[in-house]
């Protein structure tokens, strides 16, 4: 299994500035097949209601906490087995934003599987395949799998595993940031 590493450029408590961020990083990339995967921890009835009509099929889930019972794959009701985290893969870039509104307080981590970051010859940098091309968003969390929850919100931008600071420092740029020093290893 190939990794990336996650390197957060952004953690902010206003998500709208989060937002704008990730809209420039994406005006960056190449994203003409990119697509969005979904992971959330959802407790309340109401952000789980939202969430199934921003994607109202093939959402996988089980029962989150000790003893905890309950599955997509065994057909359970997941409003009966809350909390729970879910997942959902391969998603148009527009079911993003909608997704991101239906969460309210709920931890959550967006991810956006680009074609490419782009060559940047001033900066020397090559252009990095759909291979290492990531960037996530995480709400109400600092990491990517919802274990440090937070009031704030952060971006990532994934490279490769080998050293690539000089790509996170231009996007990181492109935003009016810079690498927080914060990187967490990504299974792709």
């Amino acid at each position: 299994m190939s990794n990336s590493l996650a390197s957060a450029v952004l953690t902010t408590p206003d998500l709208d500035e989060a937002m704008r961020a990730v809209r420039t990083l994406l005006a960056v990339a190449e994203v003409h097949g990119a697509e969005v995967d979904f992971e959330a921890v959802i407790h309340s009835p109401d952000v789980l209601r939202r969430v199934r009509e921003v994607l109202p099929d093939g959402l996988e889930w089980w029962a989150l906490g000790e003893g905890a019972e309950g599955s997509a794959k065994a057909g359970d009701d997941p409003e009966a087995c809350l909390p729970i985290r879910l997942f959902d893969w391969s998603r148009p870039l527009g079911r993003a934003e909608p997704f991101i509104d239906a969460l309210a307080d709920s931890p959550a981590s967006v991810r956006w599987d680009l074609d490419a970051w782009p060559e940047v010859p001033e900066a020397g940098l090559e252009a990095v395949s759909q291979k290492y091309a990531y960037l996530t968003l995480t709400v109400n969390s600092r990491d990517l799998y919802q274990d440090e929850l937070s009031q704030d919100h952060t971006v990532h931008v994934h490279t490769s595993r080998g050293d690539d600071s000089g790509r996170v420092a231009w996007l990181a740029a492109r935003i009016g940031s810079t690498p927080t020093g914060r990187a967490e290893i990504a299974p792709l």
